[in-house]
């Protein structure tokens, strides 16, 4: 089989890298922030906002490696693309119920927009790119970069999200309460 992504490198080492560094930091930042006691709800909450980020950089990341293995047939980058597309998909579905249930924090309409809308887009293209690359490579290679970008994207915004909730807004609360005793 021919090299069907040999014009896209540069773009898979750039956001596989990318999204390699930024699982890191969320290691980082979840380090810093467990100084602080947790809630009784704060896991159910996590595991809707915080888990979620790493999912998303993690397929970012498996997607471009997957686009540089030297695949013996198209069969196999197809399939792959469509059961990470529907396993995400379902994923996200399940991640707007937590988002619902949990009672930590009220999501608002960016939330719903990064946390559930952008991500069913995101794997909803890549499982539509598992049968458009057995007549349309072009698109589908296009489809699933641009899946890839956006759940990188996605991650990076819902990373700083939480983080600048954190400290402005816990952290914050924290610094007022102690300044007032």
């Amino acid at each position: 089989m021919t090299d069907f992504a040999a014009g896209w490198d540069s773009f898979y080492v750039i956001v596989g890298a990318a999204a390699g560094a930024l699982i890191g930091l969320q290691f980082v930042v979840m380090t810093l922030m467990a100084s602080r006691p947790p809630s009784m709800n704060s896991a159910k909450a996590a595991a809707a906002f915080a888990t979620p980020t790493i999912v998303h950089f993690c397929a970012a990341l498996l997607l471009c490696a997957l686009m540089r293995v030297p695949w013996p047939a198209l069969v196999y980058p197809a399939a792959s693309w469509g059961l990470i597309g529907a396993g995400g998909f379902v994923y996200t579905a399940l991640i707007g119920w937590r988002m619902g249930s949990q009672t930590v924090y009220r999501p608002v309409l960016e939330d719903w927009a990064f946390h559930l809308a952008a991500p069913i887009i995101a794997y909803g293209l890549l499982a539509a790119a598992a049968p458009l690359a057995f007549g349309r490579m072009t698109i589908a290679e296009f489809a699933v970069a641009a899946a890839t970008l956006t759940l990188l994207f996605v991650g990076i915004h819902n990373a700083w999200d939480a983080t600048a909730y954190h400290v402005f807004v816990t952290l914050g609360s924290r610094a007022a309460r102690r300044d007032g005793e």
